[in-house]
């Protein structure tokens, strides 16, 4: 009892520890700059752990992985705000133009805007796993979450329960809601990628 009470307690620490790290690299780069490097980097660790390398130095393979994707990260942050700010700009048109946001002139904006967001879950994952260019990671990433529907909803659903959790005690937030919130998106993609390449592999 006291082991498994260890080992959670250990768990508990990881999440936290590379949760502030990914804060303060985001904040090394400016927040804008730093954001995407630090987020590649969170997602790489996590990677790594769940492959069973849960005893490498934290600090220095975070600082690794940020350097290294610091400049191929923000190209495709630059995609990323890009296409969010389309997406926020037409969300504050039709309700600044209709009055509301819920009804069916906006069910096509609505619908790319979540198709958006699960790609999203999958498209830092496949960015880590596969040593892609961006168009071929995206493309990766949208076909995944494509031809793996159980994965996808397992991961909405558990991200959605680890939200409530969080509304519910604020603080779990900011200990580890961006480091955990990654480790649910990273098991379930990572878990989808092995599975269609065991299917590809000729029997």
């Amino acid at each position: 009892m006291s082991r498994a009470l260890y080992s959670m307690a250990e768990w508990i620490t990881r999440f936290a520890y590379i949760n502030v790290l990914w804060m303060l690299f985001t904040l090394a780069g400016a927040v804008l700059f730093g954001l995407f490097p630090a987020t590649i980097a969170l997602f790489s660790i996590i990677r790594q752990w769940l492959k069973g390398e849960t005893d490498l130095p934290v600090f220095r393979t975070f600082w690794k992985y940020y350097k290294t994707d610091f400049l191929k990260s923000n190209q495709l942050g630059i995609v990323i705000y890009l296409l969010s700010s389309i997406f926020i700009f037409n969300l504050f048109f039709l309700h600044a133009s209709i009055g509301e946001l819920f009804t069916w002139t906006s069910a096509p904006l609505l619908a790319g805007l979540l198709l958006f967001l699960l790609i999203l879950s999958y498209l830092f994952p496949a960015y880590v796993h596969f040593d892609l260019p961006l168009f071929k990671t995206a493309k990766n990433a949208f076909l995944t979450m494509l031809v793996s529907p159980g994965h996808t909803l397992l991961m909405v659903i558990s991200l959605g329960a680890f939200y409530v959790l969080v509304s519910v005690i604020p603080a779990l937030g900011f200990i580890f809601g961006v480091s955990f919130s990654a480790f649910i998106m990273m098991r379930f993609a990572h878990h989808a990628f092995n599975r269609i390449q065991e299917k590809q592999q000729p029997s």
